[in-house]
This record gives structure tokens, sequence and C-alpha cells, in this order.
């Protein structure tokens, strides 16, 4: 700033520095002579002349220091400067990619959301997982994250759902009653029936279908349901009901405020949302004739209450179907004075699963579908959750059951897990030599091209963190940690870590002690273990 002020720019302007795209041009480049050049009255390229001119620079950590181009400045950093870095890495080990941008904001995060009538499929496995790794970004740049999940008990499924029960539990009984095939056909309803019947005998053949039927539906498979997370390290914070939303008065308290404001009105028996002077097509309706409200209207409410709980970040995870609906919900948020901007709404898209190339056909009410159960005892947690990661939300995703199955370098996850496990036999082995390495190692030994490069890999971690949380996108954080395997197994095949050399081993075993724990955190974050043996 300095430098700016004594070639006459005062105002305050923030500085901003981008990777070159060619090595060449060195590590940063600034374009901030290009911008200031109109208000200084100057030629872009003398601009940026005159900037190094005034900039007190230490030749031995930045030797290249050169205006290019139009006037671009562009920094080259030595081997020293990145020797230190690292070093200051290594004094933070545990929190080293953890960032402090949301300190003071309270964000939440709202996924799965599945109503209690089934186990978890593999799409809402993806949901799970991509909404509790954007919590945990969250939660590693300083924000305060609650992870809620919010579903509704009432309405025509639960009422199909304990009538579906019912009529397994006459069939228990000895009875052969009609079933309708639109019913819920899993084997996990015919398990609900005989606890009921091992229970309660034949007490509950006349019982009503929304009776204890449902009751128990709902708690059974809600149970199956948070077995099924915490299998997947996910634990909610909060669960929200929608029932809640009609039960506290809030839908009736959201309609007067509607009419307060003159949004809706009234037409053949319905209430209709004037989503029309909000950016839609059309007028909606939220309650029909029937009196009963469509799904708009508690989605509604349910925003609003987010709002007035305080939350400075409220963020959707939602699955492909809902695509066409969400954009009334944040314009009736914002007709009612709320500022929508707070609400990020992130659609995942579909999971395809592929058995030896094939794709496996999935029908959630016939029950022919692979539950996430299934997928994660079938290849474990880690893949779960790894291969969930691995692609962009936005994009279609082929879960390949052949590759997810492979230990080999085939498999990204394994080939990711295999790098960490690697250094671990490495620390063992050097342990084993009497050579356990020394923090006060000597990082000026460290000169290798291939050590540099892994540093410099290494130091982009708290980058990539806040890159990915500010994108809501964890996949390029797979990406990035895959690097850091590729540049460290290069780094491996090329130099011997432990050796005659002490004062060497030491300095070889500090870089691989760095590069475990930005594993270990990248790890962390994506929710996959860091294993010591493979």
């Amino acid at each position: 700033m300095a430098s700016l002020k004594a070639i006459g720019v005062d105002e305050e302007v923030t500085i901003t520095f981008e990777k070159p795209r060619q090595p060449e041009h060195g590590d940063l480049t600034t374009n901030i002579a290009l911008i200031l050049a109109k208000k200084a009255g100057k030629n872009s390229r003398d601009l940026a002349r005159d900037i190094l001119a005034h900039m007190e620079i230490d030749n031995t950590l930045v030797p290249k220091a050169e205006s290019a181009g139009p006037g671009f400045i562009n920094f080259a950093f030595s081997a020293e400067f990145y020797r230190q870095q690292f070093v200051a890495m290594l004094k933070n080990e545990a929190t080293f990619g953890r960032t402090d941008g949301g300190k003071g904001k309270k964000a939440q995060v709202e996924f799965v959301s599945a109503n209690p009538t089934g186990p978890l499929t593999v799409g809402h496995g993806r949901n799970a997982v991509f909404g509790d790794t954007i919590a945990n970004l969250l939660e590693w740049t300083g924000h305060e994250v609650t992870r809620e999940y919010y579903f509704n008990n009432a309405g025509r499924q639960m009422r199909v759902l304990g009538d579906s029960v019912r009529l397994r539990y006459l069939e228990e009984l000895g009875d052969s009653p009609s079933f309708p095939e639109d019913y819920y056909q899993g084997e996990y309803i015919r398990e609900i029936a005989r606890h009921l019947k091992k229970e309660y005998g034949d007490a509950l053949r006349n019982e009503s279908a929304e009776g204890r039927f449902k009751e128990r539906a709902e708690k059974e498979i809600f149970e199956d349901i948070k077995k099924t997370l915490r299998s997947l390290s996910i634990e909610f914070q909060s669960f929200f009901n929608e029932d809640s939303l009609y039960s506290g008065g809030k839908i009736e308290e959201l309609v007067r405020e509607f009419r307060k404001r003159e949004l809706v009105y009234d037409k053949d028996g319905a209430l209709w949302l004037k989503t029309s002077e909000l950016g839609s097509e059309k007028d909606k309706v939220i309650v029909k004739s029937s009196g009963e409200p469509t799904y708009r209207l508690p989605d509604i409410a349910y925003h609003r209450e987010k709002f007035h709980r305080g939350y400075d970040l409220m963020i959707d995870i939602l699955g492909s179907d809902h695509i066409a609906t969400y954009p009334d919900v944040l314009a009736a948020i914002k007709a009612l004075g709320y500022d929508s901007d707070k609400v990020k709404v992130l659609i995942h898209q579909f999971v395809t699963i592929l058995q030896e190339g094939e794709v496996v056909k999935m029908s959630t009410r016939k029950a022919n579908f692979i539950t996430l159960d299934e997928l994660i005892e079938e290849v474990g947690a880690d893949v779960v959750r790894y291969f969930f990661l691995m692609r962009s939300h936005a994009s279609h995703l082929n879960f390949d059951l052949k590759m997810a199955k492979q230990h080999s370098d085939e498999n990204p996850v394994f080939y990711l897990q295999y790098a960490h496990a690697r250094i671990a036999s490495i620390v063992r082995h050097a342990e084993e030599e009497g050579r356990s390495g020394d923090t006060s190692f000597s990082p000026s030994l460290l000169r290798e091209p291939e050590e540099i490069d892994l540093i410099k890999v290494l130091l982009l971690f708290p980058e990539t963190v806040e890159s990915c949380a500010s994108a809501y996108e964890p996949h390029r954080l797979t990406e990035y940690l895959h690097t850091v395997a590729g540049v460290f197994h290069k780094f491996y095949h090329e130099h011997r870590v432990v050796s005659d050399d002490a004062a060497l081993t030491s300095a070889r075993l500090a870089l691989c002690r760095g590069t475990a724990s930005v594993l270990r955190n990248g790890f962390a974050i994506l929710g996959i273990s860091a294993p010591e043996r493979m």
C-alpha cells in the first residue's frame, strides 16, 4: 500500500493475486496496475514499473519481481521462502487449513430431509454426504454450523405407509387382504408388521392405519435412517418436523402476513400466491379448495422460521426434482422482506449404480432399489463418501461398484489413503532404525525440486479449503488431495527418506509428516478415515 501512495493513489484498494497460467511467469501475478492506470493518469506498463520501483522486496525470499505484458506484475518466490512457510505450517499441523473468514457467523445446512417412509436410498446418500461435507467446510472456515433434518410425518405418504404395515400385519395373522400395487412393498414393511404381531398378537386387528401402525413405522424407519447416517459419521443437531408449523400456528400466521401484504388472493375456493408478480410465469395455489396446503406454503413458513432463528447463512441441499419449485419459495421470502441472498440452494443430480458396466434399475415403491445401507456394506463407508464427493454435485454421478471394490490405484480413495498409510509405514521404519526424526530439523536440506514441489502443493491447502467452502464445491478438495498424493509419490520414488544421513533423514521425515497432516486434515473434511496400514 505504501508503494501505491508513493505513486499518487491515496484511496483504499484491494489487491488481488492469481497464479500465472504459465509457470515461467512466476508464482503470483497481479493486474493492479491495469486497474489503477486510468486513475493514476499513467500508462499501465509504466505504472507497473513505478509500483515495483517503490516496493521493498527481500530478494532472498522474492528473487524475481517484474512487470510483464500490458501491465501485470509477476513475483517468483525462492525455495527459502517456501521452506520458511513449511516450518510455520508444521507448528500448527492439527489445525492447518482452518481459517476464520466465517467467524461470528451462524450457518444452517439443511440436508437429507427424507420423510420416514423407508430406508435411505443411494440418492439420499449423495445428499447426505454432500450436505455433511459442506457443513464440515463451513466449520473449517470458522462458521458456527447447525446440521438440520426437515421432515414431514403427516399427509398421504404416511397414511399409505401406515396402511401398508396394517395390511402386512393382517397377513402375518393369516388373513389375505388385498394389497394395492402403489403401497410400500419392501421387506422392511413386513419386519415392522412382525414386530407388532410379536408385541401385540392379534390385538391390533381392528386398529386404524393411522394409529399404532403409522406410529411404529415412523419410529422404526427413523431409527434405521439415523443408524444409516451414523455409519457415515453424520450426526444432526436438529430435527424439524413440518407438522410443528401447523401445530405452532406458523402456517396461519404466514397466511395472515400474505394477506396483509396483498400477496395472495382467493379464486375458485383456493388461495393463490401472486408468484407472477414475484418472477414466476404464473400464480401458484398455496391452499387447495379442499383446505389442504400445497407443499409451497409449509416450505415458505419453514424458511421464514430459519430467518427468525438468526442464521446468517442458510443452505438447502436438494435433489434435482426440486429445481423448478424452490425459486417460488425464495421469491416469497424476499417479498416478505427477508434477505433471500442469505439462502443458498444447492441442487445435486441423480446417482446411477453400475454393476459390471450395467445400470442397476431402481424403484422405491417396488422396493427393488439398493439401499444406502447395502451400498455401505458392499464397499465401505469411506468409499461411499468419497465416490459421492469426487464429482461436482451439479453432475450426474455414475457409481461404479467394480471400481469401488478395487484395492488398487484404480480406486481413487484407495490411492489417497495408501499415500497416508505409506507415510505411516515410512515413519515406523524410521523408528525401527532409530531415526524417528527431529522437530528441530534443518529445512535448508530440503532443496531438491521434488521436495520444493511437494512443499508448494502442501501450502495450498488453506486456500483450497477456503475456495471449496466459498464455492460449495467439495469435489475440488478431492482433486487437490489427489494432486498431493501424486506429488508425494513422485518425491518418494525419487528420493530415499530414511538413509545414513541423519540430518537429511530428519528433514525428509518432517516433509512426510507435513504431507500426512494435510492428507489427514483433508480426509477429516471429506469424512473419511486416515489409515495407518493398508
